[in-house]
């Protein structure tokens, strides 16, 4: 948990501190403000107050015969650069936990609590308020709890304005229930869950074109497309474990999720050894800014579709009989199928 202590008769020391850059009165003043957000995401599993060494967590596991415990932990990556841009922060909050719980949703687990990190260069109360809201508002809609985190000022380490994000997230699945693609054949059918834009990846590569070689701005704005270029790109990460909790367990033999890698490097993470997974590229309408990006870009199609989600944020893998009743739970799209091979996955354009 993140230390809210105080020391006493530490007054010239920290004035010699905040000189450095780094001002503990602040810090410990702003994450007292925290703790009615924080405790929002808590319920009574969550014991003990906001500040101590470490967060606790009463696990009950009801109605699981072999409980299995799932972690995951991430980043949000350059997309900070749009947040900073824009003078945004609570999206790139929600951002965080939104990729973990999707992350560990895809093993069929339920978030149970997740932990941040934020390092920067001077603690801003503004940005530090609107990560915080992002990180409660997204772990509420989870029903995961946000039980701990750690602050770094590090001056001389980030530039001014500027902080990275990491998180961690623990959750639970039984064992008799785990997703990891073992029961994949051929003959299988791969839908598609579609995502709202880049989601957290492909920003390196994005802001290049964007902003380097087509000369935008965040605020700019391109025919076809809604609202501002940052807008745009700030779109908060899906959060899909709602929509998966919907789906029965047993329909489903795999789910990867679409991130960096994009669909080339995350499905075979899922297949058997002796099956491909064939996708076919024109069942889905990929959204513009991924036409854009690649016109613009001049970039290899098959390049897109490895370093994009191309619209495409998570993929199941049902057998045919299931298709129908997957489809319609799940709002998905038929986008290929699985086929005898080496664990690869092929694109079909």
């Amino acid at each position: 948990m993140r230390d809210v202590s105080t020391p006493l008769d530490m007054t010239k020391k920290k004035k010699a501190y905040a000189s450095a850059g780094v001002d503990i009165d602040l810090s410990n003043r702003l994450k007292r403000r925290i703790q009615q957000l924080v405790s929002q995401t808590h319920g009574p599993q969550v014991l003990g107050k906001i500040g101590g060494f470490g967060g606790l967590f009463r696990a009950q596991f009801s109605g699981m015969r072999d409980p299995v415990l799932v972690t995951s932990i991430d980043g949000v990556g350059t997309k900070l650069k749009i947040a900073f841009a824009m003078n945004k922060h609570d999206t790139v909050g929600a951002d965080l936990v939104n990729h973990c719980v999707s992350d560990i949703a895809a093993l069929g687990a339920l978030p149970l609590f997740f932990l941040d990190y934020i390092g920067c260069e001077k603690l801003e109360p503004r940005v530090f308020d609107q990560l915080i809201r992002g990180f409660s508002r997204a772990c509420r809609a989870a029903g995961c709890a946000l039980i701990g985190g750690e602050t770094a000022q590090m001056p001389g380490l980030y530039r001014k304005g500027e902080y990275d994000l990491a998180g961690c997230i623990v959750g639970v699945v039984d064992r008799a229930k785990i997703i990891d693609g073992s029961k994949i054949k051929p003959g299988d059918v791969v839908l598609g869950l579609a995502s709202n834009g880049l989601h957290t990846n492909g920003y390196s590569l994005a802001r290049k074109i964007l902003f380097e070689k087509m000369r935008l701005k965040p605020l700019s704005k391109i025919d076809n497309l809604s609202g501002t270029i940052g807008g745009g790109l700030l779109r908060v990460h899906k959060n899909y474990q709602s929509l998966l909790a919907k789906a029965p367990s047993d329909i489903i033999k795999g789910l990867a999720h679409v991130t960096g890698g994009g669909l080339i490097d995350n499905l075979p993470r899922i297949l058997p050894k002796n099956c491909n997974a064939v996708i076919e590229t024109k069942s889905w309408r990929v959204p513009r800014i991924f036409q854009i990006l690649q016109r613009n870009g001049n970039i290899d199609l098959a390049e897109m579709y490895q370093v994009f989600n191309m619209g495409i944020g998570m993929v199941a893998v049902v057998s045919q009989r299931d298709v129908k009743r997957a489809m319609s739970t799940l709002k998905a799209k038929r986008i290929g199928r699985i086929e005898r091979g080496s664990g690869k996955t092929i694109l079909s354009f």
